[in-house]
């Protein structure tokens, strides 16, 4: 892979978890500075395989990020359900 693709790549997960944060629980205005700091501390980064493992570091918080977000939605709907029973 090219460092051209990797920086498409970088560019692409950080929209996801920008787009993800509008729903943060502590709000969108908490998630980026801390999203944006978190990506500018291995901005410098050149050789590619330490590229790749932040790449893959950045899709594993977007996992936990959307199992978070899954786990509020079950909860919501379950206590809405059970309380009408």
């Amino acid at each position: 892979m090219t460092s051209t693709n990797l920086r498409y790549e970088v560019i692409r997960i950080y929209k996801q978890l920008l787009h993800l944060g509008r729903d943060y629980p502590l709000g969108y205005a908490y998630f980026r500075p801390r999203l944006h700091k978190a990506f500018s501390a291995k901005a410098d980064l050149t050789d590619e395989n330490e590229i790749r493992r932040g790449i893959e570091q950045a899709e594993f918080v977007k996992k936990e990020i959307e199992a978070l977000y899954y786990l509020k939605r079950y909860r919501a709907l379950r206590q809405r359900y059970d309380k009408t029973t």
